[in-house]
Parts: C-alpha cells; structure tokens; sequence
C-alpha cells in the first residue's frame, strides 16, 4: 500500500495546494498522506476536506518545525498535531516571520553578487505560504542564473554558500516539546548527515521524540537499511517519505515514490491512538 508521510504545499514552499497534493495522491493510488509544510499548518484543514472526497485517503495532520544546531540544521516533523492549537499557531507564526525577513537579506546578497532576483516574484511563488529557500531557488532558475535549483543551493544559499543567511529556529528539544503539547507524534527528519545521531537521538527521546524517518528521498538502501535498525535498537518507528514539493526543475522524488513499509503507518496510527484515548 503506497504512503507518503512528507509532503509540502503552498502553505510553505511546496508548488502545489494541500487540496491539489490530495487529488494527486488520489489519482496515484497513495492511501495515506501527511501534510507537513515548514512551520506552517494551514494546509491540514483544506487537505483532510478535499479527503473527504477521495474514499479510502487518509490525511495525518503534520508540520515540519525547523530547528537549529551548531553548523546545520534539524527538522523535526510533527504527525496527528492538534493543528488548531493556538500555541502551537502562534510561535509557528513566529518562525515563519523570521523566514521573511532572511530571504529579504539573502536577495541582498545575491544582488551584490550581480544576481538579481525580485522580491515580488519571491512572493508571488510562496503565494499565501511562508517563504522558503526554495522559492529563491524557483526564481532563480528561471532568470537563467541557475540550471537547477540543486545548483542554487550548491553555489549560494546553501549553509555554506556566500548569499546564505540565519534565521530565528528552535532548538531540537524545543520542536519536539512543541509537537507534543499539540498532542502530536515527533519524528526526526532525513537523519541520514546528522552528527553524532545517536546521542541527538537519545536527548530528544527524553523529551517525546517517538521516530526517525528511514525511508526518504534519495537514501539508498544501505542508508535506509542503517536507519530502520537504528530505530528498532531505541524502539522507535521508522517514518518515510518523498519530501515532495513540486517544484519545476528540482528533480525531486514524485508523491509516493518513496517505497515505505505499511507497518509503519499503522504503527503511528496506533500509537496516535493510544496517546488519544490517554489524554481523554
């Protein structure tokens, strides 16, 4: 049964509408999907009503928060969240404000390195979603400065790259802390480059970290093989999926193309069900 458990809409970076990403898994067969936009959770309500149309597609409820670590990123992914929980909306808010004011900073760069890219034309691909190195990438690539957005990232606004900028991010404690206040399941993102991964592992299972995801984008059976027994050496699950965004020239992995074992997802679903019927 195909599953994708991280996909983003245009309530964050992805090209597509969270209703759109529901229709096409849908029309691919996909039975279960999880909306996981970038500290952003508008796009769950549309999608679970759009599912409403599609018998027998499930639609998890998620998020992806962005944290920060010294010299890199972690992202923690939140499924079955509360998405109406005000704290959790408002700090959400938060981070993606900050998003704004670095892209604006990050275009400044860029344009003092003759690259100059519109800041309405950056706003116009995240449309009412946060925005994201990903649109800059989009916009970009179609002003010829770039053959591909992997090439954006490489050359410039990747962590290393001259036109990169910080932004406000929480800590990995702190992401998974917030995922659990809003009743949901915390699950560690693309793990496969983290330094010392099994000590992040055990600090942040102290605090309700319940997955790591195995099955991603691109990690080749050897990685993911790695990964699955690292999660049933700390009994955790192992999550999965395409990190879709849609975008034109990336190259990405398709919605569902990210083989993931269904026992997985019923493994989340059941735990998602016990921590429901413990907090009743």
């Amino acid at each position: 049964m195909k599953v994708d458990l991280h996909l983003h809409s245009t309530a964050s970076d992805g090209h597509f509408s969270s209703q759109e990403l529901a229709s096409m898994a849908a029309s691919l067969g996909v039975k279960v999907i999880a909306i996981t936009d970038h500290d952003s959770v508008e796009g769950v309500a549309p999608a679970l009503l759009a599912a409403e149309g599609f018998p027998g597609l499930k639609v998890i409820p998620g998020v992806e928060v962005s944290t920060d670590v010294p010299h890199g990123e972690i992202h923690i992914l939140g499924y079955f969240i509360d998405y109406r929980n005000l704290e959790l909306i408002g700090i959400l808010e938060r981070l993606r404000n900050s998003r704004q004011v670095r892209a604006q900073k990050m275009l400044a760069k860029l344009a003092s390195m003759g690259i100059h890219i519109e800041w309405e034309r950056v706003q116009e691909l995240a449309g009412s979603g946060s925005i994201g190195r990903p649109h800059i990438a989009q916009a970009m690539f179609e002003r010829g400065y770039v053959l591909s957005h992997k090439e954006a990232f490489i050359k410039y606004i990747g962590r290393e790259g001259p036109a990169y900028v910080e932004r406000e991010k929480m800590t990995p404690p702190q992401a998974v802390e917030l995922v659990v206040k809003a009743d949901g399941l915390a699950v560690l993102a693309h793990p496969a480059d983290i330094n010392d991964l099994e000590g992040l592992i055990s600090q942040l299972q102290r605090v309700g970290l319940v997955g790591i995801e195995a099955y991603y984008n691109g990690y080749p059976p050897k990685i993911t093989n790695c990964l699955a027994s690292l999660a049933h050496k700390y009994g955790l699950i192992a999550s999965g999926g395409s990190d879709y965004h849609g975008l034109e020239g990336s190259g990405e992995t398709p919605l569902g193309g990210v083989e993931i074992p269904y026992e997985c997802v019923e493994q989340l679903f059941a735990l998602a069900g016990r921590r429901a019927i413990l907090t009743r």
